[in-house]
């Protein structure tokens, strides 16, 4: 079972706190013992090792910029004004492509034909190579997450020339939409930038829009359209989640909700200082159920972790240290009553659906 995690941010992880992926999520944390970064981030989750081990094949990876305004930190990363955003984000795009250059594991996919061959290096079992010779791939789908970083419309070419498959047009509020904790429509510019999206055939992803922005964009963009990391209201409360009418809406537009594994977002009035057992592996189970039952099948849900994305293995639920622990949600899944084929399309093939449908 190959698993799609729709959603982390390697590139502003890697360039704002140094953690290099390449090495396991566990030396990682040794290097980082005493410094300030799992103070501001949590402790990492994240590793090629960790990707292997799990059967991580394809990962959304990010490209996120922080708005100034929004910084909880003054050591993070932030932008003021287009240009500072335009210049962060490419750097990211170009960390990208260095790690894809630079290290035969990963692979940038761009291509449906660059998506297959990704997925062949997983065949025949856990190794595509001889034995002690693993040749498997992780491949990187670029998804920019809030579009400040396209300066105008005109330039989005530029950005897909160079791998953007996916782009979220919020985090907090943009100036192309309203956005989590910032309500708003969308504004002109970004129905010009949903335009020049619709022309170049890319993937809308509705994370972090605000109601107004989301319906908008919803009724006005005809094509294919996500929520990469976006839990149920219904299970906790507020603007950072969907309601139920939005995940319907989704779906009905044959979207995928990637569930994000932050204990915030899984269990309500959740605290850092709960015990380490208050939410657990069946809360994720929870929230995908959530949406299958809302829509009637398992057909628009899979993963979309968000792990080391503001938060570490200290706030996702217990059992789940870091990105290696995965299958477990497909076994408790299974427990839970969940089908194989249903197991299977929840933890990758719905997201791969997505990607056959859209990349080029």
């Amino acid at each position: 079972m190959l698993i799609v995690d729709a959603h982390e941010d390697l590139a502003y992880n890697a360039l704002t706190f140094g953690r290099d992926y390449r090495r396991s999520a566990l030396e990682i944390r040794k290097q980082e013992v005493g410094s300030w970064v799992p103070e501001v981030t949590g402790q990492c989750t994240l590793g090629i090792p960790e990707w292997l081990d799990g059967g991580v094949a394809v990962i959304f990876s990010t490209l996120w910029t922080l708005p100034a305004r929004r910084s909880w930190h003054p050591a993070l990363q932030s932008y003021r004004d287009p240009d500072e955003a335009h210049r962060q984000a490419m750097a990211q795009l170009d960390w990208y492509h260095r790690w894809a250059d630079e290290d035969e594991r990963i692979a940038l996919i761009r291509s449906q034909t660059d998506l297959d061959q990704v997925l062949s290096t997983w065949q025949n079992g856990s190794q595509a190579g001889t034995e002690g010779d693993d040749r498997r791939q992780v491949g990187f789908v670029i998804l920019m997450e809030g579009a400040d970083p396209i300066r105008t419309p005109a330039e989005l070419p530029e950005w897909v020339d160079r791998g953007v498959r996916i782009i979220g047009l919020s985090w907090g509020a943009t100036r192309y939409a309203g956005g989590t904790g910032e309500p708003g429509p969308l504004t002109d510019l970004g129905r010009e930038l949903l335009d020049a999206m619709a022309d170049l055939g890319l993937i809308l992803d509705l994370s972090h829009a605000a109601e107004e922005s989301f319906f908008e964009a919803l009724d006005r963009y005809e094509g294919p359209v996500i929520a990469s990391h976006a839990n149920p209201r219904r299970r906790v409360p507020g603007d950072r989640q969907l309601s139920d009418v939005m995940i319907r809406y989704l779906a009905e537009r044959d979207g995928v909700v990637g569930i994000a594994l932050y204990n915030a977002f899984l269990r309500r009035d959740w605290s850092r200082t709960d015990p380490p057992d208050r939410v657990t592996v069946m809360d994720v189970v929870g929230a995908i159920d959530t949406v299958c039952q809302l829509v009637g099948d398992a057909r628009h849900v899979g993963l979309g972790t968000d792990l080391d994305g503001g938060f570490g293995a200290e706030s996702t639920p217990a059992g789940l240290d870091t990105v290696a622990d995965l299958p477990r949600i497909a076994e408790a899944l299974g427990e839970y009553g969940y089908q194989p084929a249903d197991v299977e399309a929840i933890m990758g093939e719905n997201w791969l659906r997505i990607l056959r449908s859209a990349l080029p």
